[in-house]
């Protein structure tokens, strides 16, 4: 369990300093320290929520809430292959997916049966996050997106 939330640590703040970069989180987030290059706001701030989630919610229930929004996540970036394949085709990308449309449906499907398996509980909590997130994104995110303006 460590190793996976040091993983997630480092991957949640490389997107959070991202989205701070483009104005959907506060810029605060996005500060880079002169001498290492790093995002060392972000990375302290959610090193200081995992470090307390990883200490006062139980394993179980941590592990599946990373469990579900990681494979959302998953799920979430195969449908973005998809859509981003049919509607900007001539888009330059940094990579490519091999077997487009199979190998992001395939993903899709696989990463849903997974979360299927996953108790009430689990969703529900996930249902929650996922409410405030998307307050968090309507209230902050969409005025301040550089995108936007």
């Amino acid at each position: 369990m460590t190793t996976v939330l040091l993983v997630i640590l480092y991957g949640q703040s490389r997107i959070s300093y991202s989205m701070a970069r483009d104005g959907l989180f506060p810029k605060v987030f996005s500060k880079v320290d002169a001498k290492r290059k790093t995002p060392f706001v972000v990375t302290w701030f959610f090193g200081i929520v995992t470090a307390l989630a990883g200490g006062f919610i139980n394993l179980n229930i941590l592990a599946e809430l990373v469990n579900i929004g990681t494979l959302s996540a998953f799920i979430l970036v195969s449908a973005g292959i998809l859509v981003m394949r049919y509607t900007q085709p001539k888009a330059k990308r940094g990579f490519k997916t091999p077997l487009v449309p199979f190998t992001p449906i395939m993903a899709i499907i696989f990463c849903f049966v997974l979360i299927a398996g996953l108790n009430w509980e689990t969703w529900l909590r996930f249902i929650v996050w996922l409410i405030i997130g998307m307050i968090f994104y309507f209230v902050y995110g969409r005025k301040h997106s550089v995108l936007n303006k």
